[in-house]
């Protein structure tokens, strides 16, 4: 059984809006990355991620960017090299103005460490919509504290 998942939210904002929130470093570092983002999200772009409750900063290879569109990033799953998850963005205009946003992932090994993985990636990815969401509509930063 392949391991990937898909996880989805709507926004209300603007789709420019959430999108920049996502590929601008300082805004991502406002809502999700506890430790820090560097580097703007940019095709062929490698940029780094820290988290408090994952310190290390780690590295994110940017696969493609379409503006408003689309954002595929690659990073090293389980720790594991030349083992990959792919994590596809996708960013969609409502009708009512808002956003929806799809965040999907694959790539674990088909074992216990890489169901261990894809799963608390799922929660991460669930996490930082809601944490977007708080953030953007409200200025509310979930993640503040939460983690340490």
């Amino acid at each position: 059984m392949e391991l990937k998942f898909t996880v989805a939210g709507r926004i209300a904002k603007p789709v420019a809006e959430v999108f920049e929130a996502v590929v601008a470093p300082e805004r991502l570092s406002k809502y999700f990355t506890t430790g820090g983002a560097r580097g703007r999200l940019e095709t062929g772009a490698e940029v780094t991620w820290d988290f408090h409750d994952f310190p290390g900063a780690f590295p994110v290879q940017v696969q493609e960017v379409v503006q408003d569109e689309r954002i595929v990033l690659q990073w090293e799953a389980d720790h594991s090299p030349g083992t990959w998850t792919t994590v596809t963005m996708t960013f969609e205009e409502l009708e009512d103005g808002r956003t929806l946003v799809r965040i999907s992932e694959y790539g674990w090994s088909e074992t216990p460490d890489g169901l261990k993985s894809c799963l608390g990636n799922c929660e991460g990815w669930a996490g930082m919509l809601c944490a977007m969401k708080a953030w953007l509509e409200h200025g509310i930063i979930l993640r503040e504290g939460f983690y340490r």
